[in-house]
């Protein structure tokens, strides 16, 4: 994947910061239901045009916690304003790396970014991080690395598949062959294990979107005796450790 691809692909997943919330709906789906799913979105949704022949690409972000577990019970607890930063990166490829910090607050999410060099980036993995000034979300993790003792955590890996629809900005993804590092944080290995047998894990759905999100995709997105979910693949791959 080029570089420009990778850039007009980080665009496509985070386009909205802090000025601007988005919606999240989650499911855990069966292959079955991830097959009906992609079959529907197919006749009204535009697949994601930077992903490889087969329509996926693989995303791997590297989790932050502390030693008290903060990000990870604030999730399992359900709390309603929480934050989490990651490392992530695409296929693999350290040309574009970023630094991400999602939060959730009265229900709906926000991600703000800063681009990683390589070697910034492995700098931060070996614990320095003199050089983290500048911008805001450098200089919020470095100050909370300290007083919070947040420290690269977990790997989380996965193959996604992506549609888009217009009207109120909708993204439609499906992300399977989960893996992890286990007790590892090496981000730029270039293979990690499964975290259990293949197939047994649930495909998660997730369905994003602004203001409103259309009852076209809302009915096509249905799956039968499914419920919105708080699924966490960060969540599913901190309980193999």
């Amino acid at each position: 994947m080029s570089a420009n691809l990778l850039r007009n692909l980080r665009s496509a997943e985070s386009v909205h910061t802090e000025r601007r919330g988005r919606h999240e709906l989650k499911h855990a789906i069966s292959p079955a239901d991830a097959a009906a799913i992609r079959r529907r979105m197919g006749t009204v949704a535009h697949a994601d045009p930077h992903a490889g022949p087969d329509g996926s690409y693989r995303v791997r972000s590297l989790y932050f916690d502390n030693l008290d577990n903060k990000a990870l019970l604030e999730k399992r607890n359900g709390l309603d304003n929480r934050e989490k930063f990651r490392i992530r990166l695409y296929n693999g490829d350290p040309s574009f790396i970023s630094l991400e910090k999602k939060s959730k607050r009265q229900g709906v999410c926000f991600k703000q970014s800063a681009r990683l060099t390589e070697v910034q980036c492995r700098a931060l993995l070996q614990g320095d991080t003199s050089w983290m000034t500048g911008h805001p979300l450098l200089v919020e993790l470095r100050l909370k690395m300290r007083t919070q003792q947040l420290r690269p955590r977990t790997l989380v890996d996965y193959r996604r598949e992506a549609f888009v629809y217009p009207a109120g900005n909708v993204r439609i993804t499906l992300d399977s062959d989960l893996r992890t590092g286990l007790a590892s944080t090496e981000l730029f290995r270039s293979s990690l294990p499964l975290p259990a047998e293949p197939g047994s894990l649930p495909i998660l759905l997730e369905v994003k979107y602004d203001a409103f999100l259309p009852t076209l995709i809302r009915d096509l997105a249905q799956v039968p005796n499914r419920q919105a979910a708080a699924f966490s693949k960060y969540d599913i791959c901190r309980s193999f450790l």
